[in-house]
């Protein structure tokens, strides 16, 4: 039997890639995708220093798949030809493929304001739309912090949404007059606690912004960024109103300014009203179900979702939109920031040895709501720390973002780890990670680990 552990070659966005399709990657070394492919050598992949890299993709999607770097072989091919690698629980359910896609993004400027199709969805747009939606699954994903992150999250409570329509004149302008009155009245009028109703009205109020016209967008976002540069110390404040909004004026017309140069006169701008505006440290994450609105902003993350590509687009992006889909599909649920986040747990199933007790290091769990992947964060913040994660049935892949160590199976092989090293890890294995940088170095051994274990029945 094959040994259940080997180190991957791993895809990369390049730069004809990330032009065509306008993916605003990190340029060159600043990028953290760029930095980790071009630790495992590959002829085809080296940084250029002029040109930007957006995504590393790690796993058996066939748009970017990974190979076993010992071989040259797919992933695909490695799994489906040994289902003792995945299980034969999961190999059964997902036909020999990983149920996952894991991911680094590093992201210079917005990408699109977005959702992902759930289940039944996807599989109607891929037989309608095969070139625009490739997968027939569902996309939900969940996003970790490796640098400071920006982004758009979910619809915001209502009471800001009803604030923003009262504060920018622009955006009251695009929805209408009596769009904005309707609005208020069943929001602010008794109504707060009636969610369907509630959600109703916010379904047609952002559908009616979408459906805005190309010049009528441009005309407001023009009056919109002439406001954000004029008076930045009270944008979207109302003397007579109190602010419910999280974001400090100064930051909220900010925002506007960049986003308007990176995408000018674009219908995102007056998205940015309507959605979460969350900032992540890194460590921190948040889950994003299937069917939710949400756009990323800058920063470096650790992405894990369900195996498909499926992007249904209606902002900030050069690419096909389908505001037709995405306004139809939404759930127009609206929550507070808080209520976004993920809090991470410590993971059980593992055990630290004394030295990595004693120097703070961890084992933390994101552990979102659905069975096809959670992620496992360790950081042994000493040389000799050590982690021995109990077997589970289904498999892995990790990617280290910090530090140097090891990575052992059993007795069976062992393998040195450095940043941007990514190894595959099959059902049934025993794993052991250790901290073997020199004595004195305190820089933490950090890995991420993207996993798949069915509950049992």
């Amino acid at each position: 039997m094959q040994v259940p552990l080997f180190r991957l070659q791993c895809g990369v966005n390049s730069y004809d890639w990330v032009v065509e399709l306008g993916r605003p990657g990190k340029i060159g070394n600043e990028s953290a995708a760029a930095q980790y492919a071009a630790a495992t050598p590959a002829a085809e992949f080296s940084v250029q220093n002029d040109k930007p890299y957006a995504e590393l993709w790690m796993g058996t999607h066939p748009s970017l798949p990974s190979k076993d770097l010992g071989t040259d072989r797919t992933l695909l091919d490695l799994v489906q030809s040994n289902q003792a690698l995945l299980g034969s629980e999961i190999f059964e359910k997902y036909n020999g493929k990983l149920p996952f896609l894991f991911k680094v993004l590093s992201i210079r400027k917005a990408l699109s304001i977005q959702a992902h199709p759930n289940k039944k969805l996807a599989e109607v747009l891929h037989q309608r739309d095969p070139k625009n939606y490739p997968d027939d699954n569902h996309k939900p994903e969940m996003t970790i912090a490796i640098t400071p992150f920006e982004g758009l999250c979910g619809f915001r409570p209502l009471a800001e949404i009803a604030h923003f329509l009262r504060t920018v004149e622009p955006l009251r302008e695009l929805v209408g007059e009596k769009g904005a009155e309707d609005f208020e009245k069943i929001v602010m009028g008794g109504y707060s606690g009636v969610t369907e109703k509630n959600k109703a009205a916010l379904r047609v109020l952002f559908t009616t912004l979408m459906q805005s016209s190309p010049d009528s967008i441009a005309h407001a976002a023009r009056k919109l960024v002439k406001k954000a540069q004029s008076s930045p110390d009270t944008f979207a404040v109302s003397e007579t109103l109190s602010s419910t909004n999280p974001t400090s004026p100064s930051e909220l017309a900010a925002l506007v300014i960049r986003l308007n140069q990176e995408f000018p006169n674009d219908i995102g701008l007056f998205v940015l009203f309507f959605l979460n505006f969350i900032k992540l440290n890194p460590g921190e994450a948040m889950f994003l179900k299937a069917d939710d609105i949400h756009a990323y902003i800058s920063g470096d993350i650790i992405e894990c979702m369900a195996s498909s590509d499926n992007v249904v687009r209606a902002g900030f992006t050069p690419k096909f939109k389908d505001v037709s889909t995405l306004t139809s599909m939404l759930t127009y649920s609206y929550a507070p920031i808080e209520e976004q986040k993920m809090e991470p747990t410590e993971y059980p199933y593992v055990t630290l040895n004394t030295v990595a007790y004693t120097s703070g290091s961890s084992a933390l769990l994101y552990d979102p709501p659905i069975e096809e992947f959670s992620v496992i964060k360790t950081d042994l913040n000493r040389t000799g720390a050590k982690a021995t994660f109990e077997p589970i049935s289904g498999p892995s892949i990790i990617i280290c973002t910090s530090g140097h160590g090891r990575i052992s199976v059993g007795d069976a092989k062992s393998e040195a780890v450095k940043p941007g090293y990514v190894f595959f890890v099959g059902a049934t294995a025993e794993c052991v990670l250790e901290n073997s940088g020199a004595e004195g170095d305190d820089v933490p051994f950090t890995t991420f680990k993207a996993f798949c274990e069915l509950a049992l029945e």
